[in-house]
């Protein structure tokens, strides 16, 4: 039995072929990008490294054509004429910038088309000039600007020698006169309050040590917190009245601020009259059955008619309850015979100690 073949399918299917060919290459033609051309002549004054036929043409950033034809203008070897090809809808003008561009690592050539606003008349061949320079790769560029400055550095060796020289002679007479200079610098430091700082020297309270024979003791816990003051008495400085610094004092500084200076020489005192039923501090564990707060009205040297040391203290006795159990104020001076430091800090032991027995003996009477 003979097979039949299909001629009908056979044929149908080599005209759909050659029509699906038809159409691509009328594709490619009309709206791939092989459309209708327009040719342009373009002029470098002067080298194009690495340009080829077949570069593409950018207008605006966005590719248009090719590069078609590349050789040297007859009547000047130094300029190159080209010829590209770009999209008969590409918006060129007579005054559109022509440069050459690289582009990527390897720096391939493009050439580059920008903005234009004039039109060229009908039927007249139009040729683009290219920017002078516009060959001009990174690399030339920079041996151009290396090769100005060369010149610039030659031209004005003389100059530079004397004033190389003269920056010699001028560090040289640096040099020797280096101490002077230094002793300047030392000056105006100490005239301007700068340099190091002065060191200060640090003065403590004494805490009395002999208070006598232990009468009675306390009965319950007492805690002494940290005494309130102004904050003028705030401070670590020796205080005046009337108001004012010394000379002599300037280099000053009590141990610690004046309320916690009391507090701790407070404790210290209670516990050389009874160790055994010592005070506590109120960041100590546990609660004190009774408080004894006080507060700092002075601690100051006194200048005016007699030089003397000033303490006072108001004192209140606080159970825990926080009622006022018993209140009263401590107040004492010591003569001070010579404004110094040694002598002021003596005179305030002096002073603290006796304040110090009172506090004890009223606070053990009152507890």
């Amino acid at each position: 039995m003979e097979t039949r073949a299909p001629y009908v399918l056979i044929g149908s299917f080599v005209l759909a072929a050659i029509i699906a060919v038809f159409g691509f290459v009328y594709w490619l033609n009309n709206t791939g990008g092989i459309g209708p051309r327009t040719n342009y002549h373009v002029q470098f004054q002067g080298p194009v490294p690495g340009l080829l036929v077949g570069a593409g043409v950018l207008f605006n950033g966005i590719r248009v054509g090719e590069v078609t034809q590349l050789g040297l203008a007859p009547d000047n070897p130094r300029f190159v004429n080209a010829t590209i090809s770009v999209a008969a809808t590409t918006p060129v003008r007579t005054d559109t910038k022509v440069g050459l561009d690289f582009q990527g690592l390897t720096g391939v050539p493009v050439v580059t088309l920008e903005g234009g606003m004039i039109v060229a008349k009908s039927g007249e061949p139009l040729t683009l000039i290219a920017e002078a320079g516009a060959g001009q790769s990174m690399t030339q560029a920079a041996r151009d600007a290396l090769r100005r400055v060369d010149t610039v550095l030659e031209d004005n060796s003389g100059p530079l020698k004397d004033t190389i020289a003269n920056l010699k002679t001028f560090s040289d007479g640096l040099a020797r006169n280096t101490g002077k200079i230094d002793g300047i610098l030392a000056g105006l430091e100490k005239m301007t309050g700068g340099g190091a700082p002065v060191q200060k020297i640090t003065f403590d309270l004494r805490a009395p040590q002999s208070l006598g024979p232990t009468g009675k003791t306390l009965s319950a816990s007492l805690a002494i917190p940290e005494p309130t003051a102004v904050a003028m008495l705030q401070t670590q400085r020796m205080l005046f009245a009337p108001g004012g610094d010394n000379p002599g004092f300037a280099d000053f500084l009590w141990a610690d601020s004046i309320p916690k200076l009391v507090q701790a020489r407070l404790i210290d005192s209670f516990e050389n009259y009874d160790i055994a039923h010592a005070p506590l501090r109120t960041s100590d564990l546990g609660q004190a059955d009774y408080q004894l707060l006080i507060d700092i009205r002075r601690f100051r040297i006194a200048t005016e008619g007699e030089v003397r040391v000033e303490i006072g203290l108001s004192a209140r006795v606080v159970d825990k309850n926080g009622k006022v159990v018993a209140s009263r104020l401590v107040e004492t001076s010591e003569k001070l015979d010579k404004v110094e430091p040694t002598a002021a800090v003596a005179a305030f032991d002096t002073a603290f100690a006796r304040i110090a027995k009172e506090l004890i003996g009223w606070t053990v009477q009152a507890a």
